[in-house]
């Protein structure tokens, strides 16, 4: 029940990340504040009708905090973006009952899967004329949002999928 309650928003949050890192190379700190909110307002929804245990919601906020500080620290390093970073905070909490080991390859996967496709679609010549203005045809670093709002979508779809 919980996946389902929170898909709708993560998918919409998800695909609006995507798009602005691919376009601007940023993740709005917008999208970062509506995921946590959605953390927030449907996870407190789920609570009160009893579909998500008030100590499991509570253990997310402790999750998200701890990744925040984890990649903060990873940003200062030069690991990886200050956008990526809040978002992965921001994600945090949906993984809080989740198998590490199933996230992690699935993590993998999603990365790897949006390196290529990225990658590939550059090379399409009227995709690539149609999104010229898109920052990171041309940028270095890759647009890691699209990989970690493919994680939490494709989570919350596989944990929904298992429920039934």
């Amino acid at each position: 029940m919980a996946s389902m309650a929170f898909l709708p928003f993560v998918l919409a949050i998800g695909i609006w990340v995507s798009w602005s890192d691919m376009k601007f190379m940023k993740i709005p700190n917008k999208a970062v504040m509506a995921l946590a909110a959605v953390w927030l307002v449907v996870g407190l929804v789920l609570v009160i009708f009893q579909q998500l245990p008030l100590q499991t919601w509570l253990w997310g906020w402790v999750l998200g905090a701890g990744v925040l500080v984890i990649t903060f620290l990873a940003t200062v390093a030069g690991l990886i973006g200050a956008g990526d970073a809040k978002f992965a905070a921001a994600m945090a909490p949906f993984f809080i009952s989740a198998d590490i080991r199933f996230v992690c390859a699935l993590f993998a996967a999603c990365l790897l899967g949006a390196f290529v496709g990225h990658r590939g679609m550059r090379l399409v010549t009227p995709f690539r004329r149609a999104t010229a203005d898109w920052a990171s045809w041309t940028n270095k670093d890759f647009p890691m949002g699209l990989a970690l709002s493919g994680t939490l979508i494709l989570y919350l779809l596989a944990t929904m999928l298992l429920q039934f």
